[in-house]
């Protein structure tokens, strides 16, 4: 397949690659850049690039993040299949019968099926919300991955004034790893709540995410 059309068929893949890839790398610079000039306020040695990769101080800023983003992208895919929106790009129509509920069983003899329609059973079962489940296992992963991050974090912080450290069990009951989670999670519902009005009243020409520009207020989704 020629490059262009590879290009061409999976450039928005691409590019939110090459952003996330960009400010990712931003967030390791600039972490670094902060924790060596909190290690020189406390009086500790600075530590060279490559090691700041590996400190909690770096996984715990990237893993709590990439947690609300989980968070909400589970949240939202499950909340649209039984909630609306009337005149909201984001949702389904509340007086019609979307595609999306069409009931996948009518068409386990069809070849082009995906295997576990197909199948099904358990198989078709666990397709039938797969989105939703690895969206979920991404949020519990990065959950615990702040948690563990988190708790390496506040231990160091803990020990370098003279405290004991806790264990994961114990960081999960401060407020500091509750106030890390809710000051991401609140932005994050507010974010998607803004874009299912947002799209009632204001249009995007050429997203899918808009519904046509010529399209009254009150039509629901994309017409």
């Amino acid at each position: 397949m020629p490059l262009r059309r590879v290009l061409r068929d999976n450039g928005l893949s691409l590019v939110l690659a090459a952003l996330f890839l960009v400010f990712w790398a931003g967030l390791t610079f600039a972490g670094h850049r902060d924790y060596n000039n909190e290690q020189h306020a406390h009086g500790e040695p600075e530590i060279a690039y490559t090691d700041y990769l590996g400190t909690s101080h770096f996984w715990e800023a990237t893993a709590e993040n990439w947690e609300s983003e989980f968070l909400q992208m589970f949240a939202y895919v499950v909340l649209t299949a039984f909630l609306f929106q009337r005149g909201s790009a984001e949702s389904k129509n509340p007086d019609e019968p979307e595609e999306v509920d069409r009931d996948p069983r009518v068409s386990r003899d069809r070849p082009d099926a995906p295997w576990p329609v197909r199948r099904g059973g358990l198989a078709l079962k666990l397709y039938e919300h797969s989105l939703s489940l690895a969206l979920l296992l991404c949020f519990l992963i990065s959950l615990g991955a702040h948690a563990v991050a988190g708790a390496a974090e506040y231990s160091a912080e803990q020990t370098a004034h003279g405290e004991a450290a806790i264990s994961v069990g114990q960081y999960l009951g401060t407020a500091r790893f509750w106030n890390e989670s809710f000051q991401n999670w609140q932005s994050e519902f507010l974010a998607i709540a803004l874009m299912v009005v947002f799209t009632i009243y204001l249009r995007q020409r050429g997203s899918p995410e808009s519904k046509p520009v010529d399209a009254p207020h009150l039509e629901t989704g994309h017409g």
